[in-house]
């Protein structure tokens, strides 16, 4: 990680560098609960891999350096079904810390939290706003993309992915970036049937969330290696 985006007393996104501006939020957190002041170094950010080192004024945000634009990261993309209570929110925030580049919802014959249509609209804009605080306080550059929810057996016909499962290989089989994680009941043999690629996160049960940050990690770690 870049020292300037390590070392900020604080970091935010905004719409544009071209004309960076803080939504009534960010000001708020950025002025009243971290107390920023002029003499703070900050950094700006467009969700979209570009940044700059800024400061932050009466007047708002000024930048004080070049924009720098990072490379997109590596796809590194968990799908899971959905966990009940405030356990989801954690997830999505510990996913967006460790660098997943999508994290998805997918419905299995056995999950036990299913979302109707405006439910889901509503849970994913509460999600996005828990990923972009995550990415501030994580010094992301690039926003992960929350919100695809779709069928199981779409998501496990793709080439590219895997099932997390515990009678699977110790690594990522090679050419999946995307790992698909089932409810606490399992995956039922025939939705087990539909993908031969299976990787073992743990040689023992895990909750949802818990199997989404090791399936997490070790896309990140397998990226980083590659």
């Amino acid at each position: 990680m870049n020292p300037a985006l390590r070392g900020s007393a604080a970091h935010v996104f905004v719409e544009s560098l071209a004309a960076p501006q803080l939504d009534a939020a960010d000001e708020h957190h950025l002025r009243r609960v971290l107390r920023i002041r002029s003499s703070d170094a900050i950094t700006v950010s467009d969700g979209a891999g570009s940044w700059a080192a800024a400061g932050l004024s009466a007047a708002g945000l000024l930048l004080e350096s070049p924009v720098v634009a990072e490379p997109q990261p590596a796809r590194s993309v968990v799908l899971s079904a959905i966990p009940k209570g405030d356990r989801l929110e954690w997830m999505v925030q510990k996913l967006t810390e460790l660098g997943a580049t999508t994290i998805g919802f997918v419905d299995c014959a056995r999950s036990v939290v299913r979302w109707d249509p405006d439910r889901a609209e509503r849970q994913l804009v509460r999600l996005r706003t828990i990923a972009r605080q995550a990415a501030m306080q994580s010094r992301r550059v690039w926003l992960p993309d929350v919100g695809h929810i779709g069928a199981f057996a779409d998501a496990a016909r793709a080439a590219n992915t895997a099932l997390a499962d515990p009678d699977g290989v110790p690594q990522i089989p090679p050419g999946r970036d995307t790992i698909i994680v089932g409810p606490e009941g399992g995956f039922t043999p025939e939705e087990m049937a539909l993908n031969a690629a299976r990787v073992a996160l743990s040689p023992h049960v895990l909750r949802i969330e818990t199997a989404a940050v090791v399936a997490a990690v070790m896309l990140t770690l397998r990226n980083e290696s590659d």
